[in-house]
């Protein structure tokens, strides 16, 4: 394997704003994935519970609902398979094009006119190519630059700017094709975004990347592969004859299943704690972090509950409870999911300026957590707001939705990048690469649980809807910061 040295050498290390040649190939191919994903989740509910006349399938709005949510949990998890994958067998750089030719796939299926079968092979698709491309593309991000590279965490800002211009474009383009013509030219633009992505990186990997990814860094002898795709063979058929024979039955139906991604989400962040805690190779004061990562653990996924409800329940409210009319100009409800990466946009700069400027004096971990917690969840409660006012049965402001977004934005810079910070200071040493995997689960459990509780909505009691789940986040995050002061003990010198 190439030494971390050799690996920088072979990347242009400049060209692209001052940076490596290679960050630009993976900032297009990113800006193209994105554009495919949210552009195709900015129509997909809608899709589902649209009657049949109007080009959808005709679900019920709560089933939908909940599917979006357990779609959205799934991808997040899948994660975790693609590190395994692009560690053992692959490297980043194969792993991250195979993601995205699944991805490419599972929006052509859904172009094509189908029922639910169609819906369900086409996001297990998109699950799987999501896993793969996912995490693995932040990886050959790190491989362009060197250890003590200052640069570094400028080119993955850059990075990340590339992901929110690509999901604030989508739901304006695809969004706009997908409500006004049809849903499957929505969905096949979807599609289109991430061949360009493809090709983008196939173009331009060999010049650019260098050997960033191309390495495998545990890799599998020959005994091994044979023995583990043997099993993954085997359960991979078990699982589809079990599935097969329990949906023929109909004892694994939509909402079983959902219950089945519920409970995993649950179980599995649970194992990983007490893996962790209870390993020897968990020295004492590695032991007392991981107690401390806990409630800042339970507190994102509270944060992401609400977070991920923006493309389920607020989604649904743009389309219904929403006056899309401005004078003589029709908003798409799609078009309100361009307001989250506009406002990341506009703000990170802000929080990154900010942090700097304050230096020592900034609050620690546990408050701007519960900080981004109470942002959350104010911006639950000011959606009580017009429906107190003038009921459920009249078409609110579009503003409303705009000062919801806009506050869990806030949130967002408050918790999300200081949680992957925080991440990799409070993981144990023999576990880092899997408690960053643990810090995804956040959002996957999150989600997980949102499949049960999207089901709740209704407009006639949405009153209570919101105000008992923004309710819930603010509590929390008092909670947070009243024991702010235990947990930074807990965390032994972490800040």
């Amino acid at each position: 394997m190439a030494t971390k040295q050799e690996i920088v050498q072979s990347v242009p290390q400049k060209g692209f704003f001052g940076h490596p040649k290679g960050l630009m190939s993976l900032f297009f191919t990113e800006f193209w994935e994105r554009f495919s994903y949210y552009g195709m989740r900015a129509i997909l509910l809608y899709y589902m519970y649209y009657e049949l006349k109007q080009g959808g399938l005709g679900l019920e709005q709560s089933t939908a609902n909940s599917i979006m949510a357990v779609y959205g949990s799934l991808v997040y998890m899948s994660g975790i398979i693609g590190g395994w994958i692009a560690d053992r067998l692959f490297g980043s750089t194969k792993t991250v094009f195979y993601g995205g030719v699944a991805i490419m796939f599972g929006h052509i299926v859904l172009a094509l006119p189908g029922g639910l079968t169609t819906l369900f092979v086409s996001m297990a698709l998109i699950i799987v190519g999501t896993g793969l491309l996912k995490p693995n593309i932040s990886n050959i991000v790190g491989d362009l630059y060197a250890e003590n590279d200052v640069r570094t965490d400028s080119g993955f800002s850059i990075f990340y700017m590339g992901i929110n211009m690509g999901a604030f474009i989508a739901p304006l383009i695809v969004g706009t094709i997908g409500l006004d013509y049809n849903f499957h030219l929505g969905f096949a633009l979807a599609a289109v975004g991430m061949l360009l992505g493809l090709i983008f990186f196939l173009f331009t990997k060999k010049k650019y990347l260098g050997l960033a990814g191309s390495y495998v860094p545990n890799p599998m002898s020959k005994e091994e592969r044979k023995k583990v795709f043997s099993r993954i063979a085997i359960g991979t058929v078990v699982v589809l004859i079990i599935g097969f024979i329990l949906i023929r039955m109909g004892i694994m139906t939509i909402d079983v299943f959902t219950m089945i991604v519920s409970i995993l989400g649950i179980v599995i962040p649970t194992i990983y704690f007490i893996i962790m805690y209870r390993s020897p190779r968990t020295n004492a004061d590695e032991k007392s972090r991981v107690l401390a990562y806990i409630p800042l653990f339970i507190a994102a996924m509270m944060f992401w509950a609400i977070q991920e409800q923006g493309s389920i329940i607020l989604a649904q409210y743009a389309d219904q409870r929403t006056q899309l009319m401005i004078g003589s100009w029709k908003i798409s409800p799609a078009w309100f999911q361009s307001l989250n990466p506009l406002f990341i946009i506009g703000l990170a700069p802000v929080f990154a300026w900010l942090w700097v400027r304050l230096g020592e004096r900034q609050p620690s971990t546990p408050k701007k957590f519960a900080y981004g917690l109470f942002f959350a969840g104010m911006s639950f409660l000011v959606m009580i707001i017009p429906a107190y006012l003038n009921g459920t049965d009249t078409l609110v402001s579009p503003y409303w939705l705009v000062l919801s977004f806009f506050l869990v934005v806030i949130g967002e810079l408050l918790l999300s990048p200081v949680g992957l910070s925080a991440t990799t200071k409070l993981a144990p040493s023999a576990f880092a690469a899997q408690t960053m995997s643990l810090w995804f689960l956040t959002n996957a459990s999150a989600q997980a649980i949102n499949a049960q509780v999207v089901k709740l909505y209704k407009p006639e009691s949405e009153i209570i809807y919101f105000g008992v789940i923004g309710a819930i986040a603010l509590i929390i995050g008092l909670l947070l910061y009243f024991f702010a002061p235990k947990i930074e003990q807990l965390m032994r010198g972490v800040k």
